[in-house]
């Protein structure tokens, strides 16, 4: 090829990444687009995201999330494992909210079988349940302000979520991804002392919420990039399927633990924070008020755990007790075959939808019989949320873009699974 050659492919390569548009408005100026890549590598993207923007100036006219960089075929593996060793595959969906997307699966599962929950599995499962949420909402506090100038609140929130990752490696033995939930119950009864341990956390948490509060809410230039922009209404997300914060911004109340119970929710006292104007600032105030909710539901559970089993009795689901293993060859037997041939699930279809840290997480499971799935597929709402981009942009500021991409919380190991 040719130097004349060269130049002239990269020329029509700009030739196609600026487009030049002429406005018919009479004598009014011309507008120049311009096509502008922004990530998939951005700090601002919150992973592995590429967001194809058409710029007017400093305007937002069109914005093209495009996914798909970390997708790692999680659905598809689920099929081919037994229905116990999919619990760790589906935790590394969300990443940040991994004991939802386990909750989802066993739920599932657990509507196939027929198999009820012991209580105080069920309030297990809601402790650490709402010790995720409140680490979710952490590292999308702490992220988001950094996109908006502000570093210290980074370090603050990411203080409460260490110590909630260490509260999760005292209850499993590991701080993320921790397979803690099982079908038919939780992996092990909580050790002495986790309880202690949970409350003396969350007794601190709402006044460090406060600080938080203070950090930005006085904060002049915070409130001038949140306050009135990027609106959405409600039935725009309503037709978009856009659930949770970002729905309940708009004034809907709607939250799957009020809605629709699972889990004992219906036995605990909260509220449902709401906005009103749905813009940035209303999905940060119910994120952040959420924090002082999530804490009430734990502080109950804590106060209520019922005595008895930890998982199911069920022994066609549940591993024997360890200490019947050195004992008892029937359970030895029992032992060996669950861990390596697993456990039949009749056929059947079960969609089990849960309130997740961005809105409803439901896993749809069809079973045929055997030890595996035969299909496996979770409605992620990072990637439904991700839909609303466009339209609460449009027309706006790229600065504002930045914002608002915070402000929606996107996953991308949910988005792309």
């Amino acid at each position: 090829m040719t130097l004349t050659e060269d130049y002239r492919k990269r020329e029509e390569s700009i030739t196609l990444a600026q487009e030049t548009v002429h406005a018919d408005e009479g004598e009014g100026p011309s507008r120049e687009l311009l096509t502008l890549n922004i990530g998939p590598h951005h700090p601002s993207t919150h992973g592995v995201l590429r967001l194809l923007a058409t710029l007017e100036g400093e305007v937002v006219r069109d914005i093209k999330p495009i996914v798909g960089y970390v997708h790692t075929g999680i659905e598809k593996t689920a099929e081919d494992k037994a229905y116990w060793k999919v619990i760790p595959v589906v935790e590394r969906m969300d990443y940040v909210s991994y004991y939802f997307n386990a909750m989802a699966f066993c739920g599932a599962v657990e509507e196939l079988l027929g198999v009820e929950v012991p209580p105080r599995a069920q309030y297990l499962r809601v402790i650490h349940l709402e010790l995720n949420r409140i680490a979710s909402h952490l590292v999308w506090l702490g992220t988001s302000a950094l996109d908006l100038g502000a570093i210290s609140p980074f370090w603050y929130c990411f203080r409460e979520r260490e110590t909630i990752l260490d509260l999760f490696e005292f209850s499993s033995g590991q701080r993320m991804h921790t397979r803690y939930f099982q079908v038919g119950g939780v992996m092990e009864d909580i050790p002495r002392g986790f309880a202690e341990k949970v409350s003396a956390f969350v007794k601190g948490m709402p006044a460090r919420a406060d600080q938080y509060a203070d950090l930005l809410e006085k904060n002049q230039i915070v409130l001038q990039r949140l306050h009135g922009t990027a609106p959405l209404d409600e039935q725009t997300l309503l037709g978009l399927g856009v659930t949770g914060p970002l729905l309940r911004a708009t004034g809907n109340p709607w939250d799957l633990r009020k809605a629709a119970p699972y889990c004992s929710y219906d036995h605990f006292d909260f509220k449902i924070p709401v906005g009103t104007a749905g813009d940035n600032y209303d999905r940060y105030r119910v994120r952040h008020a959420e924090l002082y909710e999530s804490v009430k539901i734990i502080e109950q559970a804590l106060a209520g755990l019922p005595e008895g089993p930890h998982i199911t009795p069920d022994r066609k689901v549940s591993l024997p007790p360890r200490h019947e293993l050195a004992t008892s060859m029937e359970a030895l037997i029992h032992h060996f075959k669950l861990v390596t041939e697993g456990f039949r699930v009749p056929p059947g279809e079960a969609y089990y939808p849960i309130e997740g840290p961005r809105g409803e997480l439901g896993c749809f499971v069809r079973a045929d019989g055997s030890a595996k799935p035969a299909r496996v597929h979770m409605r992620d709402p990072s990637f439904v949320n991700l839909q609303a981009l466009a339209p609460m942009v449009k027309d706006g500021y790229i600065a504002d873009l930045i914002a608002t991409l915070a402000m929606l919380d996107p996953i991308l190991g949910g988005i792309d699974r």
